[in-house]
């Protein structure tokens, strides 16, 4: 990908000479700070590119609902910050990315841990960098332990200018 790396990118990229799991460690507590409630809801990012981003949480009690899967909201969280760490892995700097719309349909109970794994095209991490402004709908696939996906999201990021035109 010929296009330039932004901050985000580039904090990633001096991870890279670590183990995996200390890597997957170290970039989740990074992102941590970026959006505190992460560290809440306990997710973890396995996989951060610029194309792909996969990130997990366990099935434990602070995630439950009452029946002791995972709670709607956890499953919701799961996928916005998927789709939202991809997308911010290639806004420019002077760019402010937003969650436009999000949109989620439950099918099923969920079966122990969650996986979310978005992804953007190049031609849509192209736009980014040739758009002042626009929007992107992030593909995210969802997984439970079985391997099926109980929920399907839709979820539009948009980007624009950090600083407004002045009129």
């Amino acid at each position: 990908m010929s296009t330039t790396k932004n901050s985000m990118c580039r904090m990633v990229d001096k991870t890279a000479a670590l183990p995996a799991g200390l890597r997957s460690w170290v970039i989740t507590r990074m992102f941590g700070r970026f959006v505190p409630f992460l560290g809440t809801a306990g997710l973890v990012f396995e996989e951060v590119g610029r194309e792909r981003m996969v990130v997990s949480v366990k099935n434990r009690r602070k995630v439950q609902n009452h029946i002791q899967g995972l709670h709607a909201a956890a499953m919701a969280l799961l996928a916005e910050t998927a789709t939202g760490f991809v997308v911010g892995m290639n806004v420019p700097d002077d760019k402010l990315m937003l969650l436009k719309s999000m949109k989620v349909s439950y099918f099923k109970r969920a079966q122990g841990d969650m996986r979310a794994v978005a992804t953007l095209s190049p031609e849509q991490v192209g736009r980014m960098f040739s758009e002042d402004k626009g929007d992107v709908l992030v593909d995210v696939v969802v997984t439970d332990e079985s391997g099926e996906s109980p929920i399907a999201c839709e979820m539009v990021w948009a980007w624009v200018p950090k600083k407004r035109k002045e009129a």
